[in-house]
């Protein structure tokens, strides 16, 4: 927001120190504009992100937000703040630490320079992020004598919608307004949909922000608390990090420590995935959203920034992959993606009947769904995977009266898959967007040039892809399970005569023995997209794989076209389209390839899967213990430390969850709900990882602990003790 011009409306009381300006609709700053479906802006190398619930911030290493970058404070998917700059006599500190506590909080420490290049000032930062924000702001004077100093906390909100700044696209105009009294700065817009307030005692509002006149003793202290606050219709919005309570009563720190508290605790003799591990649990914890129309239950989301919101796939997969953590967050999920399931065929949304979502959204603007919905449906995998996690919570035991509830809308997705979802009748799943603003691609490579002959040209719809007809097999066999656990033979007969009837339809469909790989997707002609992909590791997972065709499949999979060292690439280095610095083309994905390591577990490549878990928790390392969304696909032989991704989320929920589905993959515990819930153990934890202990995991119902230590394991679950030898291999 800037400052009035000539057509702003001003009004002065000088009793009171009020100013109110309204600032007319202008020509927006020119931002360049993408299509919906290509990846995000980049995150500059040394943002600092912080996240929690439905609020994020994304600002430089100072704590400065500047809308000219991908910067702001956005609060249900509106950027409440897009300038924050702190001056101490008009200049900018100069960094000399930040240290992030947890997902949604961090201290910044930074000096003042001033004449002669003296630094006199210490200056400290420390934000929490959640349902807006607070900032604690300290300047300490390192000198023995009295300064006098200005602060200035420059403050602007533009309210664009997330889109808006994630495409980089001109947001639509609108009336914006400034209310400045006392200490207080309040900005709006002036139809009152989305405000923000900024409050601090001792501060004085002015219509570009808070100004603080200090003196501060030799040696002693400045001190002021800053709250933002946003408003929706009208209405504040709590604020969970109040100046008049303890931190340590604020509600998101209360949420991590019970979080911690109920997960299970994971030591490892390695430094490296310790440390991996604590990380994990932390973003996962700080990417827990409460579900609106049930806010006593927890969703997990996609991840941060441009993604704090409720999806079908990645929410879905994320719950998958961290049942062992808390069951609780699947449940939560497929319960909102319940309520939220199509009903009706709407082709502005996609949404059809049975469907499960790709997207939900709480913003202003929404450019994947028109006519205003906050909803968007163009997805071909959340559907099958919704009844496949409902079958491995019901597998599990976790819940069982719930997941009966559920029930209902596994068979309204089923008849989906089986109408709506086969476009042509030919027993596979196929999409092709309904509008000209949906998602060209709509499996999780869904970028518009995701999907690729190997010639390098783009595949042309209807796409039926590989790994959805793996999740569709998923589905069909989840689906038996549940109705012979409900005591209906003939229910589940039905189901498993499905599966094997689509598993041998996708052979021969599929597999191109010439190559020897699965095709990644059938086009519009029926025809193979012939390139050698990481999709087909999803194939693995699910078990749609004929298994003598797995080590021909694997070996393409490890090859130095593919494995990098870091991880299995997107794309082949032989195929047409392959770039390194792709999206979805040549760049390393942690989740793709912690669910390879399933696939390969789950077909007895064992030493394959310890070597990809290995090159997964090392690239982990490289990245302070914390695995982006994904990275660059360079060689490790070429590179030392795998390459950045610029535009990278981070954290990123199923990269979050990574640590956890590789630990869970390597364990190798198959379940049952009977027999005390385990049904086989054959763990296979690398050598080279260190010693693994788990307490309080939860396996079949029964809190269990777990040991591993080199080739010996045991389990305990209540009077049970386990004793097995560990597959530890020799992976380098």
């Amino acid at each position: 927001m800037h400052r009035p011009d000539a057509t702003s409306t001003m009004r002065r009381d000088t009793d009171s120190r009020e100013i109110v300006i309204t600032i007319p609709p202008s020509a927006p700053q020119e931002l360049t504009p993408t299509s919906v479906d290509q990846e995000p802006p980049a995150i500059e190398p040394g943002s600092l992100t912080l996240v929690e619930g439905a609020t994020f911030a994304v600002s430089d290493r100072l704590g400065d937000i500047d809308a000219r970058r991908a910067h702001g404070l956005f609060y249900r998917d509106t950027r409440v703040l897009s300038r924050w700059e702190l001056r101490v006599d008009g200049h900018r500190p100069e960094v000399l630490a930040v240290h992030q506590a947890e997902p949604f909080r961090a201290e910044i420490l930074a000096r003042v320079v001033g004449a002669g290049g003296a630094s006199q000032l210490l200056v400290r930062r420390r934000r929490y992020v959640s349902d807006g924000m607070r900032e604690d702001l300290q300047v300490r004077n390192l000198s023995r004598a009295a300064i006098r100093v200005t602060v200035d906390l420059s403050v602007a909100a533009d309210f664009a919608d997330i889109f808006d700044v994630k495409d980089r696209r001109r947001p639509p105009e609108r009336r914006l307004t400034v209310h400045a009294q006392g200490e207080a700065l309040s900005l709006g817009l002036a139809d009152h949909r989305r405000g923000v307030q900024i409050r601090a005692e001792g501060g004085e509002a002015t219509a570009d922000g808070l100004r603080f006149q200090v003196e501060i003793a030799g040696g002693a202290r400045w001190e002021a608390q800053v709250l933002v606050r946003p408003s929706v219709d009208g209405h504040d919005v709590t604020p969970p990090f109040p100046v008049d309570r303890p931190l340590e009563q604020a509600v998101p720190l209360l949420r991590l420590q019970e979080w911690r508290a109920r997960a299970p605790v994971m030591t490892s003799g390695d430094p490296m995935v310790q440390r991996t591990l604590h990380r994990s649990l932390d973003d996962l914890g700080g990417l827990r959203i409460s579900d609106p129309a049930d806010p006593g239950a927890e969703v997990i989301a996609a991840g941060a920034p441009w993604f704090m919101a409720l999806f079908g796939r990645d929410s879905l997969l994320t719950s998958y992959m961290v049942l062992p953590l808390d069951a609780g967050l699947a449940l939560g999920t497929l319960r909102a993606l319940a309520r939220a399931q199509g009903t009706v065929s709407d082709p502005d949304t996609e949404e059809e009947p049975g469907r499960i979502l790709h997207e939900t959204r709480m913003g202003l603007d929404f450019p994947l769904a028109r006519g205003g919905a906050s909803t968007y449906y163009g997805t071909a995998d959340a559907t099958p995977l919704f009844v496949t996690v409902l079958g491995e919570l019901s597998r599990r035991g976790e819940f069982p009266e719930a997941v009966a509830e559920l029930l209902p809308h596994a068979d309204r997705a089923l008849e989906w898959i089986l109408e709506s979802g086969d476009r042509d009748g030919d027993g596979f799943v196929e999409y092709q967007r309904a509008t000209p603003t949906g998602l060209l691609n709509q499996g999780w490579k869904d970028s518009f040039d995701g999907i690729n002959h190997a010639d390098g040209r783009m595949a042309e719809g209807p796409i039926a892809l590989c790994e959805v007809q793996g999740y569709v097999y998923a589905a069909y066999l989840a689906r038996s399970r549940l109705a012979r656990a409900a005591g209906e033979p003939v229910g589940a007969a039905l189901w498993d005569d499905r599966a094997e009837k689509l598993k041998t339809a996708f052979d021969e469909a599929f597999w191109m023995p010439q190559r020897g790989w699965y095709a990644v997707a059938l086009d519009g002609e029926k025809t193979v997209v012939d390139a050698l992909t990481s999709n087909v590791g999803h194939c693995l997972w699910s078990g749609i794989v004929q298994q003598d065709r797995a080590p021909e499949l694997v070996g393409h999979l490890m090859s130095p076209e593919m494995f990098t060292g870091w991880g299995v690439r997107t794309l082949a280095t032989s195929m047409g389209a392959y770039n390194p610095i792709s999206y979805h083309n040549g760049s390393v994905w942690p989740h793709d390839n912690a669910l390879l390591v399933a696939g390969l577990m789950r077909y007895g490549f064992v030493e394959e899967a310890q070597r990809v878990a290995r090159a997964l928790f090392d690239a982990a390392e490289a990245f302070g213990g914390r695995l982006p969304e994904l990275f660059c696909g360079f060689d490790r032989e070429e590179y030392p430390v795998p390459l950045p991704y610029p535009t990278s989320c981070s954290p990123q929920a199923w990269a979050a969850a990574t640590p956890v589905q590789l630990i869970s993959s390597l364990l190798r515990t198959q379940l049952e709900p009977r027999a005390g819930g385990l049904l086989d153990w054959r763990p296979a934890w690398p050598r080279t990882l260190g010693r693994l202990s788990i307490d309080h995991l939860m396996l079949g119902g029964q809190d269990t602990n777990l040991l591993i230590d080199d080739d010996r394991a045991t389990l305990t679950s209540g009077d049970t003790t386990l004793s097995a030898i560990n597959e530890s291999g020799d992976t380098a």
